[in-house]
């Protein structure tokens, strides 16, 4: 898959404040760029959050990455793949899908980067209305 700018936008585990074993992958590869958000709504699916795109003005909050080393690039996002369970076997619906989406910095410049969007239903499910997962699971640690 092309590399194009070399960016990943991370939302739940990956993201530095998870503080998920998934992370010291992504800080080992990746640099840390800046906090930013993409147009999306995110789910909340139990063991995971699930972002799925929409049109409308919701954001989901997250990180954007660049790879460390460009060299690197297939091989990292091939592991990345693998986490997110892009590889399936016997023909099963892959759980993520990843695209290149808009992402909107806090300094109000906008650029590209990976994405995994949920690839599956979300018909029932908890929408994350503030579209930060971490904040959202310490508001429910607290109730």
């Amino acid at each position: 898959m092309e590399q194009s700018n070399g960016q990943l936008f991370v939302y739940g585990s990956l993201r530095s404040g998870f503080h998920h074993p998934a992370y010291a992958y992504i800080s080992r590869y990746f640099t840390l760029l800046s906090d930013a958000r993409v147009k999306g709504n995110l789910y909340d699916m139990g063991e995971f959050p699930a972002a799925v795109p929409t049109t409308e003005e919701h954001y989901i909050i997250g990180e954007l990455y660049r790879i460390s080393r460009p060299d690197e690039w297939s091989w990292a996002m091939g592991q990345l793949d693998d986490y997110e369970g892009l590889h399936t076997e016997n023909n099963e619906p892959a759980l993520y899908k990843r695209e290149q989406v808009p992402v909107y910095l806090k300094n109000g410049e906008t650029t590209t980067a990976w994405i995994y969007w949920f690839n599956g239903p979300i018909t029932g499910e908890n929408r994350i209305s503030s579209g930060d997962v971490l904040e959202y699971l310490q508001q429910k640690k607290q109730a």
